[in-house]
């Protein structure tokens, strides 16, 4: 009996699942918050923005936290005294983001135009 057969075992979808699973890559993910003026209540709205992105990124597994670029006080119609968002702009340009959170249609318009 040294007979030997071999026998090929064809992947399953639970082998293949687990093969995409582990060559999935993580999204890059950050947050742009911004408040206009300095008011008391628009303070407390950039913290709270800031303190939900932050959370919502880091509770969600697929994504990994890149972190939270944010310019308090600044005009919403021009990005050119804008610094927190022109370098998460230049990060998304450079490769290291994958995903912008905002809050306001403002900058999510402003985002498109630079991307």
């Amino acid at each position: 009996m040294n007979n030997k057969n071999v026998e090929v075992i064809a992947p399953t979808s639970k082998t293949m699942c687990l093969k995409k699973t582990l060559e999935t890559k993580l999204i890059k993910a950050c947050a742009y918050c911004r408040v206009s003026t300095d008011n008391e209540d628009q303070k407390t709205s950039y913290d709270s923005q800031r303190i939900h992105y932050k959370n919502m990124i880091e509770e969600n597994s697929d994504w990994v936290f890149v972190g939270i670029y944010a310019d308090e006080g600044i005009t919403g119609t021009q990005t050119k005294n804008r610094e927190q968002f022109n370098q998460m702009m230049n990060d998304a340009l450079n490769g290291k983001i994958d995903l912008i959170l905002a809050k306001s249609y403002q900058d999510l318009l402003a985002i498109q135009l630079i991307l």
